[in-house]
């Protein structure tokens, strides 16, 4: 079975050809048409298109990942943090540009189906976190190989409640004003974006989040601080997600995820605020990296189902 998959991202739009459990037969990458609807769709439209070409495999089934989510209320896009897809019939629009059904879920909630597969970090766990450390933070949840939606579209949205616990001494009260017009939320102190401007305030430097992180790699005392009040913010913001779901797995994707002593310090740090005298919740990278998302998107068409291509390739 021949599957697409399309990562519809901020700044580059990724599609693959997925042969059965994890083949990727074909992959391009497109910049995405920055703050255009229409481009957007006709952009997500070409690439499906250009890949199908590719293989010489047409009426493929199609899975996208995208921020945000459709409200199962009004069929239009909610929570976009590209707020162009906010209040527009994306997959309504998607379909008709494409001629076919698509099925649409949140990037995260693609991270967390890839990385659940047999071939991904999270594979054989009953329960399954994935996170998204990218220009947003996002979450996503699957159980017992299902992928968790609720009945609002939202589940695993943690990265817009308050980061927990907040510090007086690191002003984290009230905190940063996000996007969404609120205070203090964990997307607002555990982005990349955020890693950056917290050091910037701090130190008075104007790095990106990459280099602070360099910084720190190489033993500079202020990007060492900085990333240690980062990863006191994400073991909270972590531990309020054992606390309420009791994940076997976190899996964390995005930029941030490559931070390997994240996988060390924040599982030591969290054991404060998780209420349990030990705690057994595994965090690993992702296995697919950047392109697990893209992987999820196409998996959002089971192998179990019937092959939908009209001349698919032996």
């Amino acid at each position: 079975m021949f599957r697409v998959g399309i990562d519809l991202g901020g700044t580059k739009i990724e599609g693959i050809v997925l042969r059965g459990a994890a083949e990727v037969v074909a992959r391009q990458r497109i910049a995405t048409p920055g703050g255009d609807y229409a481009a957007t769709v006709a952009a997500v439209a070409a690439l499906v298109s250009a890949l199908e070409r590719e293989v010489g495999v047409h009426e493929l089934p199609v899975g996208i990942g995208h921020p945000g989510a459709i409200s199962p209320f009004t069929g239009l896009i909610k929570n976009a943090n590209s707020t162009c897809l906010n209040d527009r019939p994306l997959k309504a629009d998607l379909e008709a540009a494409l001629g076919r059904e698509a099925r649409m879920a949140n990037d995260a909630d693609c991270l967390a189906l890839s990385e659940s597969q047999a071939d991904g970090a999270a594979a054989g766990a009953a329960c399954v976190f994935a996170v998204i450390l990218g220009t947003g933070v996002g979450g996503g949840i699957v159980i017992d190989g299902k992928l968790r939606a609720g009945p609002n579209a939202i589940a695993g949205e943690w990265g817009h409640n308050p980061l927990p616990w907040p510090r007086a001494d690191w002003h984290e009260v009230p905190g940063p004003l996000g996007w969404d017009g609120r205070h203090g939320s964990i997307e607002d102190w555990c982005s990349g974006v955020a890693l950056a401007r917290d050091h910037l305030e701090v130190s008075g430097e104007n790095l990106r989040g990459e280099e602070v992180v360099a910084r720190a790699e190489a033993g500079n005392a202020t990007g060492i601080a900085t990333l240690a009040r980062y990863e006191d913010r994400l073991a909270r913001a972590l531990a309020s997600v054992i606390n309420l779901l009791d994940p076997d797995v976190i899996v964390l994707g995005g930029g941030l995820s490559r931070v390997a002593r994240l996988y060390q310090t924040v599982p030591q740090l969290w054991r404060a605020w998780v209420f349990s005298d030990q705690v057994a919740t595994r965090l690993l990278p992702a296995t697919h990296g950047d392109s697990s998302g893209v992987r999820g998107a196409a998996w959002l068409w089971p192998l179990a189902e019937p092959d939908q291509t009209r001349n698919p390739r032996t």
